[in-house]
């Protein structure tokens, strides 16, 4: 039994629920649980993993009522909701955490991480996840990141299909709003587009960005391929995201219940990246029988030339925390 809500606020005020039987579960408190992409995707399978873990060790008094897809609303605004206490946990992309912490911007680094293996050994290595809530705990107030996860690498989509570097010059690609995006793909050559995550599906139907860039099942979730038919394999940027809990929670938790969220996230940080990646092939094999194509391989080569002078000097301007982050990617085998 998932012991854990979807919510429907969107729809009203009532919530479709797993029954639960046992008697204890009588005095369960509820938290609610934000993200802005469909249950879906790896922040599902991150959710899911959290609420389970927590009901479990809880013995059923901490029950997670998920809202996914945006209902309560897109990441930054969460971001600031989970701050107030509005919302009692969250997933964000570092990137958007990047508006309330700019080093988060850091882990938007192109080819900080090599491949999907290197991804998953980097968000599980103690070492990374210990220096990115320090980051959090030395910028942010009102709220705590409890861990590191991903959805995986993020890759270039939309009409055209992009083989190497000289590909996307001049082309207008949307992307997340960090200073490291805006100093990564203007030096590729291309132009930059900050927009909503929610508002990328019309403007590559409309024409208004010529591309867009993110996970294969983000793509594949949001139905993005239905206007921009084509991916291309760059891997260029880990979508590494983080889970949020509110001060306002965290300091009305006694040290045993603090101590069962801790256990919880342990859980996601352990079991959701590999299982991330697992959901990325699975949409890439489905979106392939419905006639989606990928460019596999991608000459990287170029992009990677570009980018590797500019890691150290983004991360140096961002600050010393980001500096130490990018020392310990670069450390991981």
């Amino acid at each position: 039994m998932r012991h854990t809500r979807i919510g429907r606020r969107a729809f009203g005020a009532g919530l479709a629920t797993t029954a639960i039987a046992r008697p204890a579960f009588a005095q369960a408190k509820h938290y609610s649980f934000g993200y802005d992409q469909p249950h879906t995707t790896a922040y599902g399978i991150g959710a899911d993993l959290f609420a389970g873990k927590l009901a479990e060790v809880s013995k059923g008094s901490m029950i997670i009522d998920q809202f996914p897809g945006a209902q309560l609303g897109q990441e930054p605004q969460m971001l600031q909701k989970i701050r107030t206490g509005d919302i009692d946990f969250m997933f964000s992309a570092s990137a958007n955490a990047a508006t309330i912490s700019p080093q988060s911007g850091v882990l938007s680094i192109h080819f900080l991480f090599r491949s999907e293996d290197h991804l998953v050994k980097g968000v599980a290595t103690p070492a990374l996840v210990d220096a990115i809530r320090a980051m959090f705990a030395d910028t942010v107030k009102d709220a705590h990141c409890l861990t590191l996860l991903t959805l995986g690498l993020r890759n270039l989509y939309g009409k055209k299909e992009i083989h190497n570097i000289a590909d996307i010059r001049n082309l207008k690609i949307r992307v997340q709003a960090t200073p490291t995006e805006d100093a990564m793909f203007p030096a590729y050559g291309a132009q930059t587009v900050h927009m909503p995550f929610g508002s990328v599906y019309t403007s590559l139907q409309t024409g208004v960005i010529d591309m867009a860039e993110n996970g294969i099942n983000v793509y594949d979730s949001n139905k993005h391929y239905e206007v921009a038919p084509i991916m291309s394999l760059t891997g260029h940027e880990a979508n590494c995201n983080l889970l949020w809990i509110s001060d306002k929670v965290w300091s009305a938790l006694s040290a045993e219940q603090q101590g069962w969220v801790t256990a919880a996230a342990t859980e996601v940080a352990t079991k959701e990246p590999a299982m991330a990646i697992d959901l990325e092939h699975k949409s890439r094999a489905k979106l392939e029988k419905m006639g989606v194509k990928f460019v596999d391989p991608v000459d990287k080569s170029g992009f990677i030339s570009v980018a590797q002078p500019l890691q150290e000097k983004i991360a140096a301007d961002l600050g010393p925390h980001a500096t130490k982050i990018l020392q310990i990617c670069r450390s991981i085998t």
